[in-house]
């Protein structure tokens, strides 16, 4: 596409952003100091220059001399485009300033709203980089109800989350001052997804150093820096040419496998739920084996357990006795997986 064609195309979608009274206006008056112009270089013989200067500073009611002294015929078309004229400019001019006064209103309002939205979220996820790894996982969280803040400091990328609806921070993930108001002291998970890793290094340094708590998931390009990002604190680091390269060999060998993991990976299939959550003393299913948790579930499976040192143990034994702080992973519907997480009440 020619550079013309491109500011023509940037000059169409400026005039279709505009309300529709403020583009007739404009149309109006582009058609005034046409008329003025055309006018005085048929009347008095003006130069185009001349005819147009003449015309500005009669509708602008500046007061300057005229360009040349004027007959009656001149001095009644100038009648006629000061009556006509000066009123298009004065109402041009005000729905201009109003245009101005509303949009930053409209965007003042729409800051603080965000701001306070932000603040009222807890055990939320933070989104740091909008590409397209970010929108894909933003994509995901919204489909799962997640809740949710996009930070990224591309304009054309916060202009697009804004487009979808999410919540969005504009700046640097990597500065403290911008995670603090994505409200990261209160986020349950950090996910550096963009394109630099340098920049998801200092990003996951940035955000244990304030909430060290924070689950973070790392994104790397090149696999030398996976130590690097989990010297920095990430507690997961996914290499996405890696990821990529295993599911395309698992779907070249073992297709009905790849589409097992993408049913899970979706989080639902028909009724059931894919779901994980820990075993405690507080909810009772410490020291229950695997029989005895999904014994009254109408549809469950239990597809692993991990134990507190990160061990996991993929389609447990039915005798295996869940420990403190074993995390569950199971299919179920619903209603199954809220019966399992009710803390058991004695009778004393």
């Amino acid at each position: 596409m020619s550079l013309y064609n491109r500011l023509s195309l940037k000059a169409r979608l400026l005039v279709d952003s505009l309300p529709r009274r403020l583009t007739v206006a404009l149309g109006a008056l582009i058609a005034v100091i046409a008329v003025g112009t055309a006018g005085y270089m048929g009347i008095t013989r003006m130069t185009f220059v001349d005819a147009l200067y003449q015309t500005v500073t009669t509708l602008t009611t500046v007061g300057f001399r005229e360009v040349q002294p004027f007959g009656t015929g001149t001095k009644l078309f100038t009648i006629v485009l000061i009556l006509a004229g000066v009123g298009t400019v004065l109402y041009t001019l005000s729905l201009v300033i109003e245009q101005a006064l509303e949009g930053d209103i409209r965007s003042r309002f729409y800051l603080r709203r965000t701001r306070m939205r932000i603040e009222e979220l807890s055990e939320h996820y933070v989104l740091c980089g909008f590409g397209r790894v970010g929108q894909e996982i933003a994509r995901e969280l919204n489909e799962r109800g997640v809740g949710f803040v996009v930070i990224d400091q591309t304009p054309e990328a916060v202009e697009r989350a804004r487009a979808f609806g999410y919540l969005v921070v504009e700046g640097d993930a990597s500065d403290e001052r911008v995670l603090i108001q994505a409200n990261i002291a209160r986020a349950r998970c950090l996910l550096a997804a963009s394109d630099s890793d340098s920049g998801n290094t200092y990003i996951t340094l940035t955000a244990k150093s304030i909430n060290p708590s924070c689950f973070v998931v790392a994104r790397v390009a090149r696999p030398h820096n996976e130590e690097k990002l989990r010297l920095a604190g990430a507690d997961r680091v996914l290499s996405l040419y890696s990821l990529g390269g295993r599911r395309m060999v698992l779907s070249a060998l073992q297709p009905l496998a790849a589409d097992f993991m993408d049913t899970l990976a979706s989080g639902r299939s028909g009724d059931l739920v894919l779901a994980e959550f820990e075993a405690s003393e507080t909810n009772g299913l410490a020291g229950k084996t695997v029989s005895e948790l999904i014994s009254g579930a109408r549809n469950a499976t239990l597809l692993g357990v991990r134990q507190p040192g990160g061990a996991l143990t993929v389609g447990p034994h039915e005798n295996t006795v869940l420990g403190n702080g074993d995390i569950i992973i199971l299919l179920a519907d619903e209603a199954d997986i809220a019966s399992m997480q009710a803390p058991v009440r004695t009778t004393g």
